[in-house]
């Protein structure tokens, strides 16, 4: 039975940034590759969408983080609070 779009996204949900992005690498070389029929290559192409959502959405966070790093007066480093939406 083939993935709908609903269960695919819901898969991506809690995978490390690792993982996800493990994932839309075997993909891409996989459809690169010609390999399977119309109706999984559409499948893994809709997982493969929802997986480079993912992984943009991490880095953005993580960006956000690395910014929010801020020097004190006197030379430590501290740590603010930003809004990641």
């Amino acid at each position: 039975m083939a993935k709908t779009v609903e269960n695919t996204k819901s898969s991506v949900d809690g995978a490390s940034f690792e993982q996800a992005l493990k994932d839309l690498e075997a993909i891409v070389r996989k459809l690169e590759s010609g390999q399977g029929d119309l109706e999984a290559s559409i499948n893994d192409y809709v997982r493969g969408t929802e997986l480079k959502k993912y992984c943009e959405e991490k880095l953005a966070s993580a960006r956000l983080k690395v910014e929010s790093i801020m020097k004190t007066q006197d030379g430590g480093l501290t740590l603010t609070s930003f809004d990641a939406k």
